[in-house]
């Protein structure tokens, strides 16, 4: 195999990677509600903050805190499923792991909660009277 095989195998390799990520967001899309639930939301908030004139530095916060909620829940997902191609049976190991895993979900979900409430609280209150 020559430099050029060598480098073509490595584009490959790299494009692939995207088509595999694209197919996890698929997956997360059409079969997994909390996913859809929290794009949803996230999508709402943005253009919330948009529509209110929000700072580009609070939404870049909000943008990336709405990552971080997608991607945590995509972990989840992830850890779910691993979980469930180890064992079909009942194991309290196996209960921890979905447990924790969805409670990484739930608290970083009450953070960006609580941003998005220091952010929009007093523009939502001046709008309102």
């Amino acid at each position: 195999m020559d430099f050029r095989d060598r480098e073509y195998s490595r584009i490959k390799r790299f494009v692939l990677s995207f088509r595999f990520a694209f197919e996890g967001i698929v997956y997360l899309l059409k079969k997994e509600q909390n996913f859809r639930i929290h794009l949803l939301v996230g999508t709402a908030v943005l253009i919330l903050g948009f529509l209110l004139g929000l700072s580009a530095v609070k939404m870049a916060i909000l943008f990336l805190v709405i990552g971080i909620v997608l991607s945590l829940e995509a972990m989840n997902t992830g850890i779910e499923r691993v979980v469930d191609l180890v064992t079909e049976e009942y194991h309290p190991l196996a209960k921890k792991a979905k447990d924790v895993s969805a409670a990484a979900v739930l608290i970083f979900s009450f953070a960006a909660a609580g941003i998005g409430f220091l952010f929009f609280f007093w523009p939502l209150v001046n709008l309102l009277f």
